[in-house]
């Protein structure tokens, strides 16, 4: 009888292992072949809550074509009337929702004095498509282009700011062209590295198919950079803010701020708007003071 028992139980510890095994198979094969669903929030949210009229900007709705043939949403909002810009903001929103739900940053930008482009990457909003890695980078590319062509600002008088995935989106637009500064707040340095955070016991570095790698990218950066990240974020760790801080060459700052990664934004704390208008101010004009490495608390 003992040996019986004996049996029965290696067999069901072997079966309990198989069990496991095969979960564990699944959730890495889950992983791999869903990672663009779990990357591109994009069908959350296909219309707008709202467009720049609501808050009392005036702005132009666009459709921009990119080189492979999508139509993307976007708007250019312009300084008062009257007014000159001091720049143009290209804003690359997150992974989830639409450039409905960014408003607050073209009021921001809109006090400051700039104008500002934001879009829907493909499959966002009203864009046409399905994102992807690399179609965010042509997007990127059709915002550029409209910018220099269409609208008629030299390279230095634009700022590329991104939020969160948007970041890493901005960060390779910055490889290509010669903005004038480079902002990323509550970006990641890659998705493998935010997804191993995430997922340790996963190998997820050889499962992701989606890189977006910031901080590599950010050695081969000229333009003056600014990292904005809280200790609070809840999904993005301050760790990788430090780390893009660390890896981007100066002229550089860091502005720290409160709050999770959808509550802690820059427009929340006059502060925070006098520490970014201060950093955009150096770079956008030449004679202004630039210190090559500083902490805005």
């Amino acid at each position: 009888m003992g040996d019986g028992r004996s049996q029965k139980g290696k067999s069901m510890l072997l079966s309990a292992i198989q069990i496991g095994l095969l979960a564990y198979a699944g959730l890495a094969a889950l992983i791999y072949f869903k990672q663009d669903a779990l990357v591109f929030q994009a069908a959350m949210e296909r219309g707008y809550e709202a467009t720049p009229a609501r808050i009392g900007l005036r702005f132009d709705a666009l459709t921009l074509a990119t080189e492979d043939g999508e139509a993307l949403d976007a708007w250019h909002v312009p300084t008062r009337a009257g007014a000159s810009a001091r720049g143009l903001v290209l804003v690359f929103h997150g992974n989830a929702g639409n450039i409905g739900h960014r408003l607050d940053y073209l009021r921001m930008f809109h006090d400051l004095g700039y104008a500002s482009l934001i879009l829907d990457y493909r499959g966002y909003g009203r864009s046409s498509g399905k994102p992807s890695e690399d179609g965010t980078y042509l997007d990127a590319a059709a915002a550029w282009r409209h910018a220099t062509q269409a609208l008629g600002y030299p390279a230095g008088k634009i700022v590329l700011f991104g939020e969160s995935m948007g970041g890493a989106v901005a960060a390779q637009l910055a490889t290509v062209q010669k903005p004038a500064a480079l902002v990323l707040a509550s970006t990641f340095t890659s998705v493998p590295a935010l997804g191993a955070g995430i997922y340790p016991w996963l190998p997820v570095r050889l499962l992701a198919r989606i890189g977006y790698d910031t901080r590599e990218r950010l050695a081969t950066i000229a333009a003056p950079v600014l990292v904005i990240h809280s200790r609070g974020d809840d999904i993005i760790p301050f760790a990788h803010g430090e780390q893009l801080f660390a890896a981007a060459k100066p002229p550089k700052k860091f502005l720290e701020i409160e709050g999770g990664h959808n509550d802690g934004f820059v427009f929340n704390r006059e502060a925070w708007v006098r520490g970014l208008d201060d950093f955009l101010r150096s770079a956008l004009e030449p004679k202004a003071a630039q210190t090559p490495a500083a902490t805005v608390q």
